[in-house]
C-alpha cells in the first residue's frame, strides 16, 4: 500500500504516534480466555432467562 501523505505530514503522524501515551504496554491477546468469558456470559444468561420464566409462569 503507497503511502498517501506528503513527507511532511507523515512526520508528524509519526511524532504523534511516538508520544508516551500512546505506547501502552498490552498483554497478549488470547483467544481461549475469550472463548471461556463468552461461553460464561451465555451460558449464565440463558439459565437466568430459565429462571425468570420459571418464576413469572
Amino acid at each position: 500500500m503507497t503511502n498517501r501523505l506528503n513527507p511532511d505530514d507523515q512526520q508528524h503522524v509519526e511524532a504523534y504516534l511516538r508520544l508516551s501515551q500512546h505506547q501502552v504496554e498490552r498483554r497478549p491477546f488470547r483467544p481461549w480466555m475469550l472463548l471461556v468469558v463468552v461461553l460464561g456470559v451465555t451460558i449464565g444468561l440463558g439459565l437466568l432467562s430459565r429462571l425468570i420464566s420459571y418464576l413469572t409462569l
